[in-house]
């Protein structure tokens, strides 16, 4: 697969990029675990095919100590026992806020009491946030064709300072 365009050789993509960005660092810096972020983006990023967003979360996760294990069960995380409640609540809020158009009622009140339950008000605004800024960097890299592959660790932080 061919990238269909570069965002950013474009002035308005950068100018978006670099603001996207920062609302990203904003999440980082937040006491939502930074592990529970990267499962969160890639189950997403899996439901929506983004290779490019798939690649950067498995390997910002590995280098920050993730097991093969548990990357390798994301995408089956009801089906497995290496994930904690807290970890289960917020991929269940990931695929159901993901799953919008599906003819999916939403986030069901279910999944959000799990999620209430297990993370305080700043940890469930970052997740929330989260959620919705991984769907959004998904379909630009989908729409523009943005092969997964190439990623290396850090390269996001690398472009942000």
């Amino acid at each position: 697969m061919d990238p269909r365009f570069n965002l950013f050789e474009n002035e308005i993509g950068v100018k978006f990029g670099k603001r996207f960005a920062g609302t990203a660092l904003v999440l980082h810096g937040s006491t939502l675990p930074r592990a529970t972020q990267e499962l969160v983006s890639l189950r997403a990023s899996q439901i929506n095919g983004c290779g490019h967003c798939i690649d950067m979360h498995v390997k910002e996760a590995e280098a920050a100590g993730e097991s093969a294990a548990r990357l390798h069960l994301v995408a089956a995380w009801r089906e497995s026992t290496v994930f904690t409640e807290a970890e289960q609540a917020a991929l269940a809020l990931a695929e159901e806020g993901t799953r919008l158009a599906d003819a999916h009622p939403g986030v069901s009140d279910e999944t959000w009491a799990r999620v209430r339950e297990h993370y305080d008000d700043d940890q469930t605004a970052a997740l929330v946030c989260l959620v919705a800024l991984i769907n959004a960097a998904n379909r630009m890299a989908v729409i523009t064709h943005q092969p997964g592959g190439s990623y290396e660790a850090g390269m996001f932080e690398a472009a942000t300072s």
